[in-house]
């Protein structure tokens, strides 16, 4: 700039830029800068965490944790059986024997989302919207359900290993439950045409009593289909709800469960013997044999209020209360049996 010119704007920014010894001084605006920055980069990191935050808590709704109680009170009986056999259980083996039924049955969970969305049977009124409110895509169901499955099988090949059971009698067990959990849904879809109550009558009872004992005890025995019987009526319990809350929906998507088969009022009768035969049996047990079996009476209070909502037909919280009824009847049944003398319980 010549002397005596007048200096441009742009270059009076520059001049104010300049310390006392024509140096550049840029600390003001580079605070502001880099706490700009800072403040753009902890938002973020913040945003992040908060995505992951809900996407976890989206995965965990979608396995319908409250769910979990039919397929953890099946273990826990198998293991208490094995108990009074063996004297003993290998803690190990229970844990992981638990997570593989656990992962299963949530896989399974997940299989029936996709295909229920799939085929039009969610929607907005329905107690899963996982997929209907777009929480998850269906290929994060695809692949958080082939990842269990997967896990799932990693369990069963450490029980090979831990386990004395021989390896056909485990992969006959362990396979034909993972196949009930996909095939209820999956593939030729056993819920669709009424016969998914079988299949969960069968699988939440005597197949994961049976796989939870026989792991343990290193052989297959009838003891375990014997004692799964009263855990199996009230874990039906639990779908027949399910599915009676369901009715109108399901008719809708034309498929046929046992509910729409019977009807409302036969609906209601078998939910009573679902529900109710499994303490007649336990009153049965108290008075002939040991009186540790009188234990699960204490959650009948619990079942008449069931009773009653049923048959005022409001539905819509009765599957999640009997999987509370469910939960906590199962491990008074396996305290009692525990607690029961040696010799005191048949075929014991």
């Amino acid at each position: 700039m010549a002397v005596g010119q007048k200096p441009s704007s742009a270059e009076t920014f520059v001049l104010a830029g300049l310390n006392g010894h024509g140096e550049t001084s840029h600390t003001g605006l580079n605070d502001t800068v880099q706490n700009h920055t800072a403040d753009h980069q902890s938002s973020g990191r913040a945003r992040v965490a908060s995505d992951m935050r809900y996407k976890c808590a989206a995965y965990v709704l979608a396995l319908r944790p409250w769910s979990f109680s039919a397929s953890l009170t099946p273990v826990a009986l198998g293991s208490a059986l094995a108990y009074k056999l063996e004297g003993s259980v290998d803690l190990v083996i229970l844990m992981v024997c638990a997570v593989a039924v656990l992962v299963v049955h949530g896989a399974g969970n997940l299989v029936n989302t996709y295909y229920d969305f799939s085929k039009g049977i969610d929607h907005k009124k329905s107690d899963d919207r996982t997929l209907v409110d777009e929480i998850l895509a269906p290929q994060d169901v695809v692949m958080f359900g082939a990842l269990l499955y997967s896990l799932g099988c990693l369990c069963a090949t450490l029980l090979y290993f831990l386990s004395t059971l021989r390896m056909e009698h485990l992969a006959l067990i362990y396979f034909g439950g993972l196949s009930s959990s996909f095939l209820y849904t999956g593939g030729i879809g056993l819920k669709y045409v009424a016969l998914g109550d079988v299949v969960i009558l069968i699988t939440f009872g005597p197949l994961a009593v049976m796989f939870a004992h026989a792991v343990q005890v290193g052989y297959l025995s009838v003891l375990p289909l014997v004692y799964a019987v009263p855990l199996a009526l009230n874990t039906e319990a639990i779908l027949h709800s399910n599915n009676t809350r369901d009715m109108d929906s399901d008719k809708q998507a034309g498929i046929v469960t046992l509910a729409i088969l019977i009807g409302p009022t036969l609906s209601y009768i078998l939910f009573n013997l679902l529900l109710f035969v499994p303490y007649v049996l336990f009153c049965i047990l108290a008075t002939h044999y040991t009186i540790s079996m009188a234990l699960p009476l204490l959650t009948l209070p619990m079942a008449f209020p069931l009773e009653r909502q049923f048959r005022s037909q409001c539905y819509s919280k009765i599957p999640q209360k009997t999987a509370k009824l469910n939960l906590l009847m199962g491990l008074f049944y396996v305290f009692g049996i525990i607690l029961a003398p040696q010799g005191s319980l048949p075929l014991l």
